[in-house]
């Protein structure tokens, strides 16, 4: 709910192509790092949405991080290097929290043996600023491919 409710912040902010590719970006790589940590049993769902097809938590890797992701890309969209770590770590704190609950409180997340709260919250980190070290490799690409074609229509306009 939270997520769908979210949209209208998300979409209203232009770069929808930008945060499209945050989205799947995030989402893909979400779900490649947790079949891995679910099939060694670093993490557990116990309760889970299509429990019979996923063995992962699909809200979350499909829907939830990745929401939280296209906020903190556009938090963080002009900023400089030490604004973009100082709000990732921000970022991720409220998630770490609420894992921390769930893990504690609920049949939704167990850690396995060796797996701590700090794992969790430098995990969040790490994947937030490589999706947003992607993203701006790519926008960053995007605007030389632009600058190249703008260059390449005025030298065959001359000629």
């Amino acid at each position: 709910m939270i997520v769908i409710g979210g949209l209208p912040i998300i979409l209203r902010r232009g770069q929808i192509r930008d945060w499209a590719l945050v989205y799947l970006f995030n989402a893909a790589t979400n779900v490649f790092i947790d079949k891995i940590v679910t099939k060694y049993k670093v993490v557990k769902y116990p309760v889970r949405l299509l429990p019979k097809i996923f063995k992962t938590n699909i809200a979350f890797d499909y829907f939830v991080y990745p929401f939280i992701t296209i906020l903190y890309n556009q938090l963080t969209y002009k900023d400089n290097l030490l604004m973009i770590i100082y709000k990732v770590f921000l970022v991720a704190f409220p998630m770490l929290l609420i894992e921390l609950w769930a893990e504690k409180k609920t049949s939704l997340i167990k850690w396995g043996k060796g797996w701590n709260w700090y794992h969790t919250y430098f995990s969040i980190i790490i994947k937030s600023l490589i999706t947003r070290w992607v993203i701006r490799e790519i926008r960053e690409m995007a605007k030389r491919e632009d600058k190249d074609q703008k260059y390449n229509e005025k030298v065959s306009f001359a000629l």
